[in-house]
């Protein structure tokens, strides 16, 4: 059995075995999960969900999704498979992009006279890529407390372990499907010193990383899918590498992320000897990685880059 699969079924037993903790108790007449005080502070809970492993909802959010009087949610068939895997019987409203105009003055009514409602997404972190900045904003505007329950989030999951500078990034979400718009908006991100954070489908990738290399330089990159699945994969090099590779596949299935990383100035050799001044200088303050990351903020030059080049510079400062 694959290492990933043992790992997503150990922390869907952990959550089973926090059912019937300390932060919700089980209402055993009405077969609802309460909360366990006086009741959820009146406002809008905007709540993460799974990306992929359900042992990723943290107790927090079981707790306010099964205390709230309403659940907000994109699909009521994928918020009502996620409720009933942990045993929650809460009413769920559509908001997505069709429903919203005309169902956000309701909920923004019930939230004026004090109800606790709950914001979820089909997967993830609300309003990122997805519907619900507006009624954030007009919950804000009518008076109503809007509180986050944090949690997952593929943009910020495929930053972490994509080894591409993070001090600095962009997401831009899905760029334009068709080829003229997404050449646009490609150059008009090409100027910008920090690492590029994109939805894409596996049909468009290819295509977007072609682009990319021609318009933005062949700059490091990488491609996440199915994060916190099974079959969870990160593909990680140059923007034509990972375009040829992926031209001669079939298109991948599942959520993808695709990360590129800022430009890389080759510099002249005064520049080069500037940097390595920078290098010496921080490192005699701070451990390599530290002193590299720090270099590479004031530089937009990528951190892992510099980092190999203070070690060459050390090794070559012991002969």
């Amino acid at each position: 059995m694959e290492e990933a699969e043992l790992r997503g079924r150990d922390a869907d037993a952990a959550v089973d075995a926090s059912r019937d903790g300390p932060l919700r108790k089980r209402d055993r007449t009405r077969g609802t999960s309460r909360p366990t005080s006086e009741g959820l502070a009146p406002g809008l809970y905007v709540v993460a969900t799974p990306i992929g492993n359900l042992g990723d909802l943290s107790e927090r959010a079981i707790a306010v999704l099964g205390a709230v009087d309403a659940v907000l949610c994109e699909d009521t068939r994928v918020t009502g498979g996620l409720l009933h895997r942990f045993g929650i019987d809460r009413p769920m409203v559509v908001y997505n992009d069709h429903t919203a105009p005309r169902v956000r003055p309701e909920i923004v009514r019930r939230l004026r006279e004090g109800q606790a409602l709950a914001l979820v997404s089909d997967a993830g972190t609300p309003l990122v890529s997805d519907p619900g900045y507006k009624l954030v904003r007009e919950a804000w505007e009518a008076g109503v407390p809007v509180r986050a329950v944090p949690g997952p989030c593929a943009p910020i999951a495929a930053l972490s372990i994509a080894g591409l500078p993070t001090d600095r990034f962009l997401f831009a979400g899905f760029l334009p499907p068709r080829r003229a718009g997404r050449r646009r908006e490609l150059a008009a991100l090409a100027g910008l010193r920090a690492t590029l954070v994109l939805f894409e489908s596996g049909p468009r990738l290819a295509e977007l990383l072609a682009d990319a290399a021609e318009l933005l330089g062949d700059r490091e990159a990488a491609v996440a899918r199915e994060l916190t699945k099974r079959h969870e994969e990160l593909r990680r090099g140059r923007l034509s590498e990972l375009a040829r590779a992926f031209a001669g596949e079939p298109p991948p299935r599942g959520e993808l992320v695709v990360l590129i990383g800022p430009p890389e100035e080759t510099g002249t050799a005064a520049d080069a000897q500037a940097v390595d001044t920078a290098l010496r200088e921080a490192a005699a303050r701070l451990p390599p990685g530290r002193a590299a990351r720090e270099v590479a903020a004031a530089t937009g030059r990528p951190a892992a880059e510099l980092y190999r080049r203070l070690r060459e510079l050390l090794g070559s400062g012991r002969r």
